[in-house]
């Protein structure tokens, strides 16, 4: 069978495109948070390059389709990336940088070469940044919370195997050149069209599962407002100005901070096992219960769909570790009284300054950690991360 150029990009082009107006759809849909938000950039972005390759097969001369569709495929697979940093929490100033600054290279390195730089025009500058966001967006998905997510493993792999494939195609590209038989058989357009599909395909599923899995938390978990705010919980903004300005103090006077994650599991399964009004109940009782148990001068903030976190100077490790037990006892008993005594799982992980340094981002992301693997033991319910 004898497939044309310019069918098989159309057929890509409609694959795609449909996967990807359906997660934007559902994203918009479900009012996602941050991580789908940025999926949704990256499908939006694979759009856009499936529809600039179509352009440029169809219309002689248009070089500009080309830097418009490597710029905008170097963008759907870093916004890939920056989405699973997103989900696990993790800094995104730099690596928002380095992805605008290889969308950028990859655009204006065709548009230097001109018409003049036929159809393979600027491809290192693009070949390049793919297998390195892949590889790294593949790394990332075994860190963190996404570890903790089978379905992310196959995001994992998936990512994985682009990278791989983009490091044998620039080989083949550098080593044999782009008119050859081996690349045009194995590292081509028409072969690389078909594994975008398959890879989109995957993607979109993988990216709605890891979603879904978070978005069913808000129907029972609310945003901040002027009650919860009377009651001692801030939002994360406030959250990380506090904690900031108790870092940088803390520092200064040689003294410790300690960072305490609690995380809330298995909500949903209760809302399908006995109700959303158990549910609401037993998410309610979690926030009053970690405000009244924690320490006074605590500060106490939203960590995400799923979790508290709290934040304050401790004397030492010891004294953060009974706080931190002294909160979980405290919820364990107040969710033992609702529904009947239904409990959801319940993690609580610390970080302190003496391991991880006066860092709030570092506290943060340590403590997330700590309290996801503390939600996924059995035998530990409290776990102080050792760095």
């Amino acid at each position: 069978m004898t497939l044309d150029l310019a069918s098989v990009l159309v057929f890509t082009a409609l694959v795609v495109n449909v996967s990807g107006v359906l997660f934007i759809l559902e994203t918009l849909l479900r009012r996602d948070e941050g991580a789908g938000r940025i999926w949704s950039v990256a499908f939006l972005a694979g759009m856009l390059t499936t529809l600039a390759y179509t352009v440029w097969t169809q219309t002689d001369g248009a070089w500009w389709a080309i830097a418009v569709g490597n710029a905008a495929f170097v963008a759907g697979t870093g916004c890939m990336w920056l989405g699973c940093r997103r989900f696990n929490g993790r800094r995104m100033r730099w690596a928002s940088i380095l992805v605008a600054a290889a969308v950028l290279g990859a655009g204006v390195a065709v548009a230097v070469e001109g018409p003049a730089g036929g159809d393979w025009a600027g491809a290192m500058w693009m070949f390049v940044p793919l297998l390195v966001f892949a590889g790294a967006g593949s790394v990332e998905c075994l860190r963190g919370e996404m570890r903790e997510s089978r379905t992310a493993w196959v995001l994992g792999a998936v990512l994985g195997f682009q990278s791989l494939y983009y490091v044998s195609r620039t080989t083949a590209f550098v080593t044999s050149g782009p008119d050859s038989a081996l690349f045009e058989a194995a590292f081509g357009t028409i072969s690389t069209s078909f594994l975008t599909v398959t890879l989109t395909i995957v993607a979109v599923v993988v990216t709605s599962v890891l979603r879904a899995s978070r978005a069913p938390m808000r129907g029972y978990l609310r945003h901040p407002v002027a009650g919860d705010v009377e009651q001692g919980i801030v939002g994360d903004q406030s959250f990380a100005l506090v904690l900031d300005g108790l870092c940088r103090r803390a520092a200064q006077s040689g003294e410790a901070v300690a960072v305490t994650a609690v995380r809330l599991d298995d909500l949903d399964q209760i809302s399908t096992a006995f109700g959303s009004d158990v549910a609401g109940s037993v998410a309610a009782t979690w926030r009053t219960g970690v405000r009244r148990y924690a320490p006074t001068n605590a500060v106490v903030a939203e960590d995400g769909p799923t979790g508290l976190i709290l934040g304050l100077a401790v004397a030492s490790a010891q004294e953060a570790r009974r706080q931190a037990a002294a909160i979980y006892r405290g919820l364990f008993d107040e969710l033992g009284k609702v529904g009947g005594g239904v409990i959801p799982v319940v993690g609580v992980g610390v970080a302190l300054s003496d391991t991880v340094g006066h860092d709030p981002a570092e506290l943060v992301r340590a403590a997330r950690e700590a309290a996801s693997r503390a939600a996924a033991n059995v035998e530990t319910s409290v776990l102080v991360d050792e760095g």
